[in-house]
């Protein structure tokens, strides 16, 4: 009688009830009337503890649960406590009645807190199970397997998709345990629109992804990385693209330590010259690509300036006498080459990776 009433009234009460498929109503009818079975058990004895409210919910599968809310679930323990009280007087021996609706509420508290149990392992079975592939997905992107099925796995971990993508690598000063982890991923996910976290040892790999500006996103996360370098790849289209960031990145941090004055974090392109020095091929041909090309196919003998400034220990006189010129010729040339490159050739450090990018093309023109 009490399980029929109570389903009357979850089909009349509750609007997402109705819109359940026809197996997942009938498991919240087994559930309900396994509750109601044991309650009517246990008043039978009221000096034992509840009973059997654990099992209450183990009649159903544990897939039932992302079909249904906790919200849910307490909406439903809510009707059938209202339709137990309402069914007192016909339940309660004369004058027991208040008796019964206060066994009620204490039977209904249990059965809320055995819901919220139920919730919780499954809460965290689905977060360790998203951990691993979210790890996947990571050493996947790292690797640079960007097939169909990394796709469908992003989407499972909530990956929008929308905007840019960029992949940020550093270090911490202990490997981080599950707290701190989860920690970091709440960070991450809330300075992006978009955040995988993988975890190596002590190393960190964070792939940000969103239509803000994700640079600045990743500065903001720079406190969550231990004292060592902090290195940022460069903004590519998506996450299809995301291994080329990556690869920067991780080349980047381990090229890193040959530039003690650094910035933190840096980015990858920053780091061209050290990064050649490691090997990194996709670094050679950048800086060939970016530097030394451009100077080339310029007029105006551009190249050539550079090469004496560079070969005469960054004197504008001293070149100015080498190529028969006057030094504003030189300091002119030097401006262009700045124009064209995006390097100063006046400035310490950038005259640096100008140096290493013209030993790089004249070296290219020798094989």
């Amino acid at each position: 009688m009490l399980t029929a009433a109570a389903l009357r009234r979850l089909d009349e009460d509750l609007a997402w009830y109705r819109a359940l498929p026809a197996e997942d109503r009938s498991w919240i009818g087994l559930v309900a009337q396994s509750g109601i079975s044991a309650f009517t058990s246990w008043y039978a004895d009221p000096a034992r503890p509840p009973h059997g409210v654990n099992e209450i919910f183990a009649t159903a599968p544990s897939e039932l649960t992302r079909s249904i809310s906790l919200q849910h679930t307490l909406q439903l323990v809510r009707i059938v406590v209202e339709v137990v009280e309402e069914y007192s007087d016909r339940l309660a021996a004369p004058g027991n009645e208040r008796d019964l609706r206060e066994a009620v509420l204490r039977y209904s508290r249990e059965v809320a807190f055995s819901a919220a149990e139920v919730y919780a392992r499954a809460a965290e079975v689905r977060g360790a199970w998203d951990a691993r592939l979210e790890a996947l997905v990571v050493d996947a992107l790292i690797r640079g397997d960007g097939d169909h099925s990394l796709r469908s796995r992003v989407s499972a971990l909530g990956w929008g998709g929308r905007g840019h993508t960029l992949v940020m690598v550093g270090t911490t000063e202990t490997p981080l345990d599950e707290l701190r982890t989860a920690e970091l991923r709440r960070a991450t996910r809330r300075a992006a629109g978009d955040a995988l976290v993988g975890i190596h040892g002590d190393r960190v790999v964070l792939v940000l992804g969103g239509e803000g500006d994700l640079q600045a996103a990743a500065a903001s996360l720079l406190p969550r990385f231990g004292p060592g370098p902090v290195v940022i790849g460069p903004t590519v289209a998506g996450l299809d693209e995301a291994a080329r960031s990556a690869q920067a990145a991780l080349a980047g941090l381990a090229a890193a330590p040959a530039w003690p004055q650094a910035p933190r974090p840096v980015l990858a392109d920053d780091l061209l010259p050290e990064r050649v020095l490691t090997g990194d091929t996709t670094a050679r041909r950048t800086l060939v690509a970016q530097a030394y090309r451009p100077l080339e196919e310029s007029t105006g003998s551009i190249l050539e300036t550079l090469s004496a400034y560079l070969g005469t220990g960054r004197s504008l006189e001293a070149a100015a006498r080498t190529l028969y010129v006057h030094p504003n010729t030189v300091r002119y040339r030097l401006r262009k080459v700045s124009e064209i490159t995006g390097w100063d050739p006046l400035d310490a450090r950038e005259s640096f990776v100008l140096q290493v990018a013209l030993a790089l093309g004249q070296l290219a023109h020798t094989r």
